[in-house]
């Protein structure tokens, strides 16, 4: 059996599996992808308290509750920071002129050589290979 294809997601596209907004489709299909063994998702930690947050913003405590236990259920791939993503993310800010918390994500991808998907593409269009979504 073949490996699976990891891919980085900002919390962005994360967002996009509680708000009904453009692009949810394509970012529910990479969480159906990864549920079937097609892609590993890997994601900053940072990714579940924007999630979580976003939930309890937008649909109060159950919301948020349903929605960690989602997140735990899916078992992604959640990494910390530590010193490697985190000079890695200092050189994304320069690059892409962008927050220290919007640069984890890409700083991520290129530290595991795999692509970023995000829906921010203020922040991470000019990133090498992005897929963008929505």
């Amino acid at each position: 059996m073949a490996e699976r294809r990891s891919v980085v997601l900002d919390s962005s596209v994360g967002v996009k599996w509680i708000k009904p907004e453009s692009g949810r489709d394509q970012a529910r299909d990479l969480l159906v992808a990864h549920r079937e063994g097609h892609v590993r998702i890997i994601v900053p930690s940072h990714f579940i308290h924007e999630l979580v947050g976003v939930a309890v913003r937008h649909g109060g405590p159950l919301l948020g509750a349903q929605t960690w236990a989602s997140i735990m259920k899916a078992d992604l791939t959640v990494v910390g920071l530590d010193d490697t993503v985190a000079l890695a993310a200092f050189e994304q800010c320069r690059r892409l002129g962008c927050s220290f918390y919007d640069a984890l994500a890409p700083a991520l991808a290129e530290v595991l050589g795999a692509p970023l998907y995000s829906a921010d593409a203020r922040a991470h269009k000019t990133f090498p290979g992005a897929e963008i979504i929505g």
